[in-house]
């Protein structure tokens, strides 16, 4: 009975979150942000702890509008008549997703121009470096989410994790495929991993869950996705890359501060 309890708690969580995005102009908009957020964060390359930020920011929007959401609700279900009580638990509501939404830019400012982040970020564009497979994958796996259950609530089709245009579990196997054909040098592991994304999308047709086409345009928009970040991004970067002076260009690994100081000591050896 606990169990059910915990699911039970998790399935109301899911339907707030969702009918804040049915009837909310604003909790959609910020979603879409997130979405962009994430994708300028992947193409421009930004380190763990920049993309880390943005997401806690856009998150802390994101929730300040559902309470704004709940607070109304509550106000309108206990007020049949104006009220300046009822006005002022709004407005201070409202003012808090103000203020949430003001952390967000501030720090995206910060990442883009703050401390010198731009020459830094310029300077990763520079040298095409390739993303941390760690970050890649989860980022990955948020954005299709998110535009799996955004597709799913826009076309009014299926329950976010179920049934729906777009097969969700079929575009998580494909992008988990695609991922390792990216990565991998081994022909077999590429193989078997695409397999096993077929025999996902498989199961949910046989299922009944899914037809073949939601299942098709899942594997798809999985494809496309992996694809952008891993091959259609570091075109884009090589088209943005700028000609930087070498006293611009920040040193961002160890292996070439180790690189440094043992030069120096060869130097210094050789004069002695």
């Amino acid at each position: 009975m606990q169990r059910k309890s915990q699911l039970s708690g998790f399935k109301y969580a899911q339907e707030g979150i969702l009918h804040c995005f049915r009837t909310q102009p604003h909790m959609r908009f910020h979603f879409y942000t997130l979405v962009l957020a994430l994708l300028s964060g992947l193409l421009l390359n930004l380190d763990n702890r920049d993309m880390l930020v943005i997401l806690f920011a856009m998150t802390l929007v994101i929730s300040s509008e559902m309470f704004n959401t709940a607070i109304e609700a509550v106000v309108d279900m206990v007020t049949e008549s104006y009220s300046p009580i009822a006005k002022l638990a709004k407005d201070v509501s409202a003012g808090a997703v103000l203020l949430a939404a003001m952390n967000a830019c501030i720090a995206g400012v910060l990442i883009f121009f703050g401390n010198n982040n731009l020459d830094r970020i310029q300077y990763r564009i520079h040298e095409n470096m390739t993303p941390d497979i760690f970050k890649v994958i989860v980022i990955s796996i948020v954005l299709l989410t998110l535009i799996v259950i955004i597709t799913k609530l826009r076309s009014n089709t299926g329950t976010p994790w179920k049934g729906g245009i777009v097969s969700g579990h079929s575009a998580i196997g494909f992008l988990f495929a695609t991922i390792i054909l990216f990565t991998t040098k081994s022909t077999v592991v590429a193989v078997l991993a695409v397999m096993l994304a077929v025999l996902v999308a498989q199961s949910r047709v046989q299922a009944g869950i899914h037809s073949m086409r939601e299942v098709a345009v899942g594997a798809v928009l999985a494809i496309f996705l992996t694809s952008l970040i891993y091959w259609g991004m570091p075109m884009i970067r090589e088209h943005l890359e700028p000609e930087l002076p070498e006293h611009s260009k920040p040193i961002h690994s160890v292996s070439m501060v180790v690189r440094l100081g043992c030069d120096r000591r060869v130097k210094g050896f050789s004069i002695a």
